[in-house]
């Protein structure tokens, strides 16, 4: 079969990349051709035969200028659908399965592919997993800077403006009410055969929408194979992740009396740094980031904001570790309340400290161990049912 993964960023930069990039790696060793299209930057480490990518947008370092014209890319990219276009040509993939499309690619890719139907008299299958809530929230957190929100849900996005939803900016946030406005309205989305939603919590919400409920399946993410062993615990509790406000870290600085090792980086790092309960150890990743799980002896997950199916999450549990985390979005379906860790009222730091002192690492840590999540090759085994169906 041939598969082309569609993904704005095609080099290492968040959950959606490790999630394409192992896949597509998997689907490959199994006999599967994999290509990629995506937009082009200096680190991209995945391509395909045509060579045909967008080019790079840097929203970060842009002058007010190339801003400007961002801007209007954003919301339909005529480079994407025609490169696209070129690749689908070159390619003839049977399934194109999208990922994180939106700002740089935006949904014109999905035009690209009924282009190409067209052209061939063919029928692409067009997958997309759901890392977040895009189809049903301009700013796609349902996370409106303070509260986790679902205003929007039912088509209402104007909401998106009235409240700046998108980085507190009027005009970030009308463009983005904009884009969800014209491409809902359109129903562009209809071509979209099959919806993966990586938590039944995010199911649920994209299920509100008519055009999607029969669309949406369920498949929560995978996670690598690791050694299950029992490690010497030791004594402190740790924070892996972004410093950043939805992620929780406020709550960890108001739990003055509870002391965290706190691994990462983020727009909230001088907070962090300043709390007297905080030790920043930095950014880590690989065998220092899983020594530092493996002799937890819990970790902590503090989110106020909806989070889909967590990485992190399944990685402590994996590792031995039990975790504290908030009964929020699709939490609460990775964690065996009172087995591998304990639930808590996000936002509240009592409760957070009540669940931390109901830990007990010595017989959780073997439950933790029990836990199975999917692995790449069980998750693709599912995937491919879906590709075929």
């Amino acid at each position: 079969m041939k598969i082309l993964m569609v993904n704005k960023f095609l080099y290492p930069n968040g959950g959606s990349e490790t999630y394409m990039f192992k896949l597509g790696e998997y689907l490959s060793s199994i006999g599967h051709q994999v290509e990629y299209f995506g937009m082009e930057h200096r680190d991209r480490c995945v391509g395909n035969s045509a060579e045909q990518y967008t080019s790079g947008m840097d929203f970060h370092t842009a002058n007010a200028l190339d801003k400007l014209k961002y801007s209007l890319k954003t919301i339909y990219s005529k480079e994407a659908r025609e490169k696209l276009n070129t690749v689908l040509d070159h390619f003839q993939p049977d399934v194109v399965h999208l990922n994180n499309f939106n700002f740089q690619l935006t949904p014109s890719i999905i035009y690209a592919v009924e282009d190409f139907d067209k052209r061939t008299g063919r029928k692409t299958k067009l997958v997309y997993t759901a890392h977040d809530s895009q189809l049903i929230c301009p700013n796609h957190m349902m996370y409106n800077n303070e509260n986790v929100c679902e205003k929007c849900l039912g088509g209402n996005f104007s909401n998106c403006t009235k409240n700046k939803c998108i980085h507190g900016s009027t005009l970030k946030s009308l463009l983005g009410t904009f884009e969800a406005k014209l491409y809902n309205s359109k129903n562009t989305y209809d071509r979209i055969d099959n919806i993966i939603c990586c938590s039944e919590f995010i199911k649920t919400k994209l299920d509100t929408n008519p055009l999607f409920k029969n669309k949406t399946v369920t498949l929560h993410n995978f996670i690598d194979s690791v050694d299950k062993k029992q490690t010497e615990k030791k004594d402190y509790i740790l924070y892996f992740g972004r410093f950043s406000k939805e992620k929780g870290i406020e709550t960890l600085i108001r739990a003055k009396n509870i002391n965290f090792i706190c691994a990462g980086a983020g727009p909230l790092e001088e907070q962090v740094n300043a709390a007297p309960n905080l030790t920043n150890v930095g950014f880590k990743t690989g065998a220092e980031l899983e020594q530092l799980i493996r002799e937890a002896k819990l970790s902590v997950f503090p989110s106020v904001c909806y989070e889909n199916c967590p990485f992190s999450v399944m990685e402590s549990i994996m590792y031995g570790t039990p975790v504290v985390a908030s009964a929020i979005g699709g939490i609460p379906e990775l964690v065996d309340d009172g087995k591998t860790g304990f639930l808590f009222e996000a936002g509240n730091a009592e409760k957070m400290i009540e669940a931390i002192n109901k830990i007990d690492s010595s017989t959780m840590s073997q439950y933790c161990l029990d836990k199975d999540f999917d692995t790449v090759e069980t998750y693709c085994t599912k995937l491919m049912a879906i590709y075929k169906s």
